[in-house]
């Protein structure tokens, strides 16, 4: 595992991100002794993940009477 310290990868940000692909992570090391691990996340877990993917609803309304719906709801 390539090791890089915080200054170095800040500087070459893009070089630490392809090494991370190519080796599978890559580890920071700051002054104060802490370490961190930069590694590639799985593209499909990434895809499967996101909290906004929900089925959607069909509620049998056509898109004229929902317009007419939030019309008649700001009138009140």
């Amino acid at each position: 595992m390539k090791v890089f310290t915080f200054s170095e990868a800040r500087q070459q940000f893009s070089a630490v991100l392809d090494c991370a692909q190519t080796e599978g992570s890559v580890r920071v090391t700051r002054r104060d002794g802490r370490v961190f691990v930069i590694q590639p996340l799985d593209s499909t877990l990434a895809a499967a993940s996101s909290p906004l993917d929900v089925d959607g609803v069909d509620l049998g309304v056509r898109g004229d009477e929902l317009v007419e719906f939030i019309r008649e709801g700001r009138r009140q």
